[in-house]
C-alpha cells in the first residue's frame, strides 16, 4: 500500500498507530473506541450524534458533544499534518479514510477489542452486538483472513469419466475430458465447481451420492463413461441432484476424438451447457412456491437470478426477495449485493420502477456495499460498471470497472459483456462486436443467454450489420420475448433494412411489452441518445410511431 497508513488491530488489544520512522501510537481508551467505530461503520463514516451517543452517552448533549470536540482536538494534535489523510471532520459526520488503513490480525484469533473497556450503555451494546456476530466485519479484512463462507451458489463435482476401451493409449482421456468440464463450467458466475484434483481422489472408488456430497459438499455431480471406436469417441454422462440420488437427466455426446480432446471441444460445450440449463431451471423450479425459510442457502442467490431474468412482474418480485434472503443468510459475500444492485437497475429498464432516481441510488449503494466486501471481485465491478454506464451516465467511471473486471478475471463472461454494449453505446463497434462475441463463447450456460444475443445484437446494430443483428435478435427473443431492449433493438434493424412490415409487428410487441414508453425521456436519458447508434434507434422508433 503507497503513501501513508494507520494500522489499526480490532481483535485482541486494540491498537491504533502509523508504523514507520515518523510513526505514533493512538493510547487514549476513548481515542481508540473511537477510530474502532469509525473503522466498522459503512464507508468509514459516522454522524457525531451517534459517536456523542455512544462514547459520551452518560454526559448532557452540550457535554458529550464538547468531549468528541475535544477527542478530535486530541486526535489532530497528535497526528500533525496526517489528519487530513487519515480523518475527514465535518460538522455533522466525521470519516476515516479506509485506503489508508491496513488492519492487522486475524478475525476469529482473539476477541474483538479485547481489555477495551468503556463504561457507556451504547458502546457495551455496539461492541456485544458485534462480539456475537463478528462475521458482519470480515468484509474488513483479506479472504485469507476470513473463516469460509457458506455455499451460496450451487456447486458441481465432475467425476473422472470411467473409459471404456482396450486402447490402453487412451487410458487417461477420461480424466483430461474431466478436466476441460471442470474448466468450462468454473466459467459461470452462477455456480460453483469443485476443483478436479478433488473429484480425482473419489473416482477409483465405487462411489454414491452420499457419499460425493458428504465428502466434496456437491449438489450435483457428473458422472459417466467414454467409449472410443476407430477415431471417434462416445460420453455416456448422467447428471444427478446429490441430495436425493435422482438423475436429473443421461445424455450421450458422439464426436471424433481429436475434438473431446480440444480446449475448443464442440461435444464440451454442449455438455456444459446441458448442465447449466439444468441447473437453473431445476433451481427455480424447486424455489417457485416455496417459503424463503424452506429454501437452501445454495438455492436463494441462482434462484433469485433466474426468476429475475424471466421479466414477469410476478417473478421479478419473487426474485428480490429471494436474492435479499441470500444477502441476509450471507452478509460477508458481495456476489448477493452486486446482483441486488443489477434488480434495481433492470427496474428501472424494464419501466417497473415507481421511483427510478431512488431505485438508481439504491443499485449504486448495494454495488458500493459489495465493492467494501471485495473490491477485487469481477461481478461486483462489472455490474457497478453498470450503475455508471446505464443510471449516471458516467462511461469514463464504467470502462475502468469494466478494466479492472478484466483484469482480475479475464474470463468473466458478464465483464466483457456490459464492456462490449458500452462501448457499443459509444459507437465503438467493432470493439464491442469483439467483446460480446468473447462473452458469449466464455459463458455459454448462464441462465442470461437472452441477454448475450440481446447485447450482441445491439453491438452489431452498432456496426450497421443488420442482417446478423435480427438473426440475433431473434435468437435472444426466443429464449425471453419479453425483453424489451431487444425488441427495440429488432425494430431499429427492421428499419434500416427497410422491413417497414416487420418493424410494425415488433413495435407492436414493444407497445405490448412497454405501454407508456417515452421516446422523448429515452433521447434524453438513454446512454447511447448523443451518438450515431442512438440517433439511428431514435429515428426508426419515430418510423414506427413512438
Amino acid at each position: 500500500m503507497a503513501g501513508k497508513v494507520l494500522e489499526i488491530n480490532l481483535f485482541g488489544p486494540c491498537v491504533v498507530r502509523k508504523a514507520g520512522q515518523n510513526g505514533y501510537e493512538i493510547t487514549g481508551t476513548k481515542h481508540k473506541a473511537l477510530f474502532a467505530l469509525l473503522a466498522t461503520a459503512p464507508f468509514g463514516r459516522r454522524t457525531r450524534s451517534f459517536l456523542q451517543d455512544t462514547l459520551w452517552g452518560q454526559s448532557t448533549f452540550d457535554s458529550g458533544r464538547q468531549s468528541l470536540r475535544r477527542a478530535v482536538s486530541d486526535i489532530k494534535a497528535l497526528l500533525g499534518e496526517d489528519f487530513e489523510d487519515f480523518l475527514t471532520a465535518t460538522h455533522s459526520e466525521l470519516t476515516l479514510t479506509l485506503q489508508n488503513v491496513r488492519f492487522l490480525g486475524r478475525p476469529g484469533g482473539a476477541t474483538f477489542l479485547e481489555g477495551l473497556d468503556i463504561r457507556e450503555h451504547g458502546f457495551e451494546e455496539w461492541l456485544n452486538n458485534i462480539r456475537q456476530n463478528p462475521s458482519q466485519i470480515y468484509g474488513l479484512f483479506s479472504t485469507a483472513h476470513q473463516p469460509p463462507p457458506p455455499s451460496i451458489l450451487p456447486t458441481v463435482a465432475v467425476v473422472p469419466f470411467r473409459l471404456i476401451s482396450s486402447d490402453q493409449s487412451m487410458s487417461v482421456m477420461g480424466d483430461f475430458v474431466a478436466e476441460e468440464v471442470c474448466r468450462s463450467l468454473s466459467k459461470s458466475s452462477l455456480m460453483s465447481v469443485i476443483s478436479h484434483m478433488s473429484a480425482r481422489q473419489l473416482s477409483v472408488q465405487n462411489l454414491d451420492t452420499q457419499t460425493i456430497q458428504n465428502t466434496l459438499g456437491a449438489h450435483y455431480c457428473l458422472n459417466g463413461s467414454l467409449r472410443t471406436q476407430d477415431l471417434n469417441a462416445t460420453l455416456d454422462a448422467d447428471f444427478i441432484d446429490t441430495s436425493t440420488g435422482r438423475i436429473l437427466w443421461t445424455r450421450s455426446f458422439t464426436a471424433p476424438v481429436a475434438d473431446f480432446l480440444s480446449s475448443k471441444s464442440e461435444a464440451i460445450a454442449e455438455l456444459t451447457t446441458a448442465v447449466g440449463r439444468m441447473i437453473a431451471s431445476d433451481t427455480v423450479r424447486y424455489a417457485r412456491g416455496r417459503h424463503l425459510s424452506d429454501l437452501e442457502d445454495h438455492r436463494l442467490l441462482l434462484a433469485g437470478v433466474g426468476m429475475m431474468h424471466e421479466l414477469k412482474l410476478a417473478s421479478f418480485a419473487k426474485a428480490r426477495q429471494l436474492i435479499e434472503e441470500s444477502v441476509a443468510r450471507a452478509p460477508h459475500a458481495a456476489e448477493p449485493l452486486a446482483w441486488l444492485g443489477d434488480w434495481y437497475i433492470m427496474s428501472i429498464w424494464n419501466g417497473w420502477s415507481s421511483d427510478a432516481k431512488s431505485d438508481a441510488l439504491l443499485a449504486s449503494e448495494f454495488t458500493q456495499r459489495a465493492l467494501d466486501l471485495d473490491p477485487d471481485n469481477s461481478l461486483c465491478l462489472a455490474v457497478d460498471g453498470v450503475v455508471h454506464s446505464a443510471l449516471n451516465n458516467s462511461q469514463g467511471v464504467a470502462e475502468k470497472r469494466f478494466s479492472k473486471a478484466l483484469e482480475v478475471n479475464p474470463n468473466d463472461a458478464m465483464s466483457w459483456l456490459f464492456s462490449g454494449v458500452t462501448h457499443a453505446f459509444r459507437d465503438n463497434s467493432a470493439t464491442a462486436v469483439e467483446y460480446v462475441e468473447k462473452a458469449h463463447r466464455l459463458s455459454p450456460i448462464d441462465p442470461l443467454g437472452y441477454l448475450f444475443h440481446s447485447f450482441a445484437s445491439f453491438a452489431h446494430v452498432s456496426a450497421e450489420e443488420y442482417e446478423q443483428a435480427v438473426e440475433l435478435a431473434d435468437l435472444s427473443l426466443e429464449l425471453n420475448a419479453r425483453h424489451v431492449s431487444t425488441l427495440r433493438t429488432k425494430l431499429c434493424a427492421h428499419y434500416h433494412l427497410d422491413q417497414h412490415e416487420e418493424m410494425m409487428q415488433t413495435g407492436q410487441r414493444l407497445r405490448r411489452q412497454l405501454p407508456y414508453f417515452d421516446l422523448e425521456e429515452y433521447r434524453q436519458k438513454h446512454p447511447a441518445a448523443d451518438y450515431d447508434v442512438g440517433r439511428r434507434m431514435v429515428t426508426a422508433l419515430q418510423a414506427a410511431g413512438f
